[in-house]
């Protein structure tokens, strides 16, 4: 008599099952911790243009007096950063808003994971979808916390 050696359907049913379970578990981890790194690479680029603004305001006694990201990227490239992307971690463009008038101040924001204008109430956020604003030299609202 021969004896035939394999599994049985049940043993690879079990195996398959613990394999999703496991799968199921750690998906979400994995699609948060995505998030999350994109979140540093924003913050990261807003510090970095952030700090080209401020130079700029240095050499000439004002911020840059333009409205928008696509004025503001001729006046500080490749003078004051060599190069920024265009977009944040989550391919959003970024949003620049100048004083136009005086060149008093500015803000540098990012629409977070949505894309969407969100409220600015300033301080910490727990939400991917939170704008993150950086303005006249420091975070105003920036990530902090478990995300959601």
């Amino acid at each position: 008599m021969r004896r035939e050696s394999g599994f049985t359907l049940i043993e690879l049913l079990i195996v398959v099952t613990i394999i999703g379970l496991i799968a199921a578990m750690a998906i979400p981890n994995l699609i948060s911790a995505v998030d999350k790194a994109k979140q540093r690479r924003t913050m990261g680029d807003l510090r970095q243009l952030g700090g080209a603004v401020e130079m700029y305001a240095v050499d000439n006694n004002t911020y840059p007096k333009v409205t928008n990201y696509a004025s503001l990227q001729p006046l500080i490239q490749p003078s004051y950063v060599k190069t920024v992307a265009g977009t944040d971690g989550w391919n959003h463009a970024w949003v620049f808003t100048g004083d136009t008038s005086e060149g008093a101040e500015y803000t540098l924001t990012s629409l977070g994971k949505d894309g969407k204008p969100s409220p600015v109430n300033g301080g910490p956020t727990t939400d991917f979808d939170c704008d993150i604003v950086f303005a006249n030299g420091q975070f105003f609202q920036w990530p902090s916390g478990t995300q959601t």
